[in-house]
């Protein structure tokens, strides 16, 4: 490393460094003096000295002065595509020169058995960057920052307009998106829906199973699209492959890969990178199923601690969404407390609040089996950090041959709220036989139950 940055380079960068104190004040945080060379060492030292004394960038000439090194003056001669490369370049020259440092001072740690110092000296190392962006001015153009969020809305339907509806147009690049159900809620099928959703409407999508296997997946997706059951789909390859090569010329990219449970948010990134280049296209959209089956890796947990495992995993995969600038969708698990239940709270998020707090969407999945044969589920939005939609609940169609997610019209979700009233009332006569004042109210909670139960059949024989 050394080699590559010779005397008169490192020369150079102190020059960029004298030309534009804005300039030195964006370099000055990974700046060090003992990255240069003997010689240099010195003119920087002074350089900062007297930053710090006089809130300014010393002149050539009580550089010369002081020091007795002279330097060029490139103030008038560069331009911002010189400062671009000189940033960049900097970046590179500053890490490699602290990697060296962390690596002459590992030696002795080593020999010491301080494996934990050794592996935060590197890691400081590695890290070293400089600020390029320094983000949103919020006094700065506001009509223009108003446009920018209405235009960036909505451009990423989740496929179902009701859900579109209550998010603001969508799902954003960068967010964490949680699905939470129970054992056996449908937590996949929802998320295996979205990314068929998504696919065809042109998204390259990444499916990442921990569970399931690619080919269960695949068959599930395939029972989807064409409209058969699973046991068709089986019939009929021929018929499902045309269909789904059809169907392939206008979609984007759907990739499905099984990683053991336990898998790392290093396995997921590497193994998107790696398609990316492999395949030159850029991926939209990732979906981990699920969350709860991942380890984390910035720090060492017991499998068994849930809690502690799950707020590093979850911070883990949002930061990754942030940084490839994707779709991101996952899914959790909901506590056995849940099970019984037809509204959802924070308490039934099976590791507790480290989840939610993580979460810019959460939204819970209410899915009986007598539901699913009538044809239908319900999610219940737990968490919206950009619209107002906390407590909705939206049913939805559901096919349980072709396992298909799908709108309904404004009258059946009409019926179904009324359903989900009247069973609500039903169950609270069950659990409510005793007045406050401790006497019981057998005929009116009879005629209660009997009321609602005419109300449910007649509004199940509308349906027929």
């Amino acid at each position: 490393m050394s080699e590559e940055y010779t005397e008169d380079l490192q020369k150079l960068y102190i020059e960029f460094l004298l030309a534009e104190k804005d300039l030195f004040v964006r370099c000055n945080a990974i700046t060090s003096s003992k990255y240069f060379v003997r010689k240099y060492q010195p003119v920087m030292d002074f350089i900062q000295e007297h930053v710090d004394g006089y809130n300014d960038l010393p002149t050539h000439e009580q550089i010369k002065a002081k020091v007795g090194q002279e330097f060029d003056d490139v103030r008038d001669k560069i331009t911002d595509d010189h400062k671009k490369w000189f940033m960049d370049e900097y970046e590179k020259f500053c890490r490699h020169k602290a990697l060296e440092g962390a690596i002459l001072e590992s030696a002795d740690k080593l020999e010491r058995h301080e494996y934990g110092s050794v592996e935060q000296l590197i890691k400081d190392a590695v890290s070293i960057g400089l600020a390029k962006d320094f983000g949103l001015n919020y006094w700065d153009d506001p009509a223009g920052r108003i446009q920018t969020i209405k235009d960036n809305r909505g451009q990423n339907s989740t496929g179902w307009e009701s859900l579109d509806k209550v998010l603001y147009g969508g799902f954003n690049p960068g967010e964490l998106n949680i699905f939470a159900g129970g054992s056996g809620s449908g937590k996949s099928l929802f998320m295996q829906n979205m990314a068929l959703n998504w696919s065809l409407a042109g998204k390259n999508v990444v499916y990442v199973s921990l569970e399931l296997s690619e080919e269960l997946c695949s068959m599930r997706l395939d029972a989807m699209l064409t409209n058969m059951s699973t046991k068709d789909v089986m019939r009929n390859v021929d018929e499902v492959e045309l269909k789904v090569r059809m169907a392939s010329k206008k979609a984007g990219v759907l990739q499905m890969i099984q990683m053991p449970n336990g898998a790392t948010i290093n396995d997921i990134k590497a193994y998107i990178k790696e398609f990316q280049i492999q395949n030159n296209i850029k991926i939209d959209a990732l979906m981990v199923d699920y969350l709860d089956l991942m380890m984390p890796v910035s720090v060492k947990v017991n499998p068994s601690d849930q809690f502690i495992k799950d707020k590093f995993v979850s911070e883990e995969l949002r930061n990754l969404a942030i940084e490839l600038n994707i779709l991101f969708v996952t899914a959790s698990q909901l506590n056995r407390g849940a099970v019984d239940e037809v509204e959802f709270d924070h308490s039934h998020i099976a590791g507790g609040i480290s989840k939610i707090n993580t979460a810019d969407n959460l939204i819970g999945i209410f899915s009986s089996r007598a539901m699913r044969e009538r044809g239908r589920v319900q999610i219940q939005f737990m968490k919206t950090r950009s619209s107002s939609g906390v407590g909705t609940k939206l049913d939805l169609g559901y096919d349980m041959n072709t396992l298909r997610i799908v709108d309904l019209d404004e009258d059946e979700q009409g019926d179904e709220s009324q359903v989900k009233s009247i069973y609500q009332n039903l169950k609270a006569n069950a659990n409510s036989s005793v007045s406050p004042a401790g006497q019981q109210t057998v005929a009116a909670t009879t005629t209660s139950a009997a009321d609602n139960a005419d109300r449910l059949k007649n509004l199940l024989k509308r349906r027929e």
